[in-house]
């Protein structure tokens, strides 16, 4: 395979991965963190460090909004749910984890 069909097969992926989160509302940023170690807003900073690397500015806001499909804020209004109890200390002992690995 050559370097412009894998590229253009992974930018197709991402796109895929970005409808299929879209149609998954319901999977809360704070459950992805505790299943897959990233979230949403991960892939809004990999996305602006990706556009960097490549000579291109954006502001993290503006990867939010590509990530989201939608500014952030509008989306944490309609569909983000206060974290529960047992989601958070998840997330808390996932940190430290990942902390205690460092």
């Amino acid at each position: 395979m050559d370097t412009q069909t894998k590229t253009e097969i992974e930018a197709a992926v991402f796109q895929r991965l970005l409808q299929h989160l879209d149609s998954r509302k319901d999977a809360q940023n704070i459950d992805l963190m505790n299943l897959a170690g990233f979230c949403r807003n991960c892939l809004s900073k990999w996305y602006r460090a990706a556009a960097e690397e490549h000579g291109e500015e954006i502001d993290y806001d503006s990867a939010r909004e590509i990530v989201y499909g939608m500014p952030y804020p509008e989306w944490k209004e309609k569909y983000q749910t206060p974290a529960n109890d047992q989601q958070m200390k998840q997330f808390q002992s996932n940190t430290q984890q990942k902390e205690d690995k460092h």
